[in-house]
């Protein structure tokens, strides 16, 4: 049986990664975690519902090449639907409005996390939110 708290370090990786402001800083994330966390994560930016395919596929291929999930349907499946539920998560405050932000990744055994961190731009009103979602899928 897998352990409880695998699931919450995914999901705490995954916020970190997408906040982090460099790629330095997110290198020295990586390092810092133990061995069995992995995590990656990936710019993106544009009008929000143009950029919900974009933020699906980044986040894939993303986990893919670094070696967090691998070409299995399920594994690609996981994320991907991860991906949109934390989309959805923020459709409500920035449906029409451009975003840029990134996306993180992280998975701990079994347990694979989305977070999608934005700046909603309108005028000089630039506002911020966070979405995040989990799968589980066999390790």
């Amino acid at each position: 049986m897998a352990n409880p708290t695998e699931s919450k370090q995914a999901a705490r990786a995954a916020v970190l990664m997408a906040a982090a402001e460099t790629h330095e800083e997110e290198q020295a994330l990586r390092q810092g975690w133990e061995v069995s966390v992995r995590a990656c994560a990936v710019d993106f930016g544009g009008d929000f519902l143009k950029s919900v395919k974009t933020v699906v596929e980044r986040s894939v291929v993303a986990a893919r090449r670094e070696g967090l999930i691998g070409d299995t349907h399920s594994e690609q499946g996981a994320v991907a639907g991860a991906a949109h539920n934390a989309l959805e998560q923020l459709a409500s405050k920035a449906m029409g409005l451009s975003v840029g932000g990134k996306i993180g990744v992280a998975r701990k055994g079994e347990h694979v996390a989305v977070c999608v961190f934005i700046s909603i731009g309108l005028l000089h009103l630039d506002e911020v939110a966070m979405g995040l979602s989990h799968r589980a899928v066999p390790w």
